[in-house]
């Protein structure tokens, strides 16, 4: 058999029902209750009125920050593992492993434990606190 001798069987014609209609009464509807209604929009997530699954999880403690926070580095530890004059930059300090591999998207924070012996620049990407600013700032000059 080949395609051009294939044939469509005409559809029936769909009976009439009721009020001239298509469908009965309800319309396809069932008979009671919310969705049969007209104007009826029932919020998918409504589960009959017990706690849908999203409420569940509200009532679970606890909050994750959007930002994670900055990874901190010691200015003691700067000290003893940079040579004068190096520049500090978020690569030298995690191939001097004083800082973790993520510290690119999480960021790096200067903080002042400890002192500065040696004339180091900060790069622009490397967050510092004030007093670290202050010792960076008092050697460059």
């Amino acid at each position: 058999m080949q395609i051009h001798q294939l044939s469509v069987t005409k559809k029936k014609a769909c009976k009439r029902i009721g009020r001239g209609g298509k469908r009965g009464t309800t319309a396809g509807r069932g008979s009671n209750g919310q969705k049969s209604r007209t104007g009826a929009s029932v919020d998918p997530l409504f589960e009959g009125g017990r706690s849908t699954f999203l409420e569940r999880l509200k009532k679970v403690r606890g909050f994750k920050a959007v930002h994670a926070k900055k990874s901190t580095v010691k200015l003691s530890d700067i000290d003893k593992a940079y040579i004068a004059g190096e520049i500090v930059s978020i690569d030298t300090l995690i191939a001097k492993k004083l800082a973790p591999k993520n510290a690119f998207s999480r960021g790096v924070k200067v903080v002042a434990t400890g002192t500065l012996s040696k004339k180091l620049t900060l790069d622009k990407g490397i967050f510092a606190s004030a007093k670290a600013k202050d010792a960076f700032e008092k050697i460059a000059d």
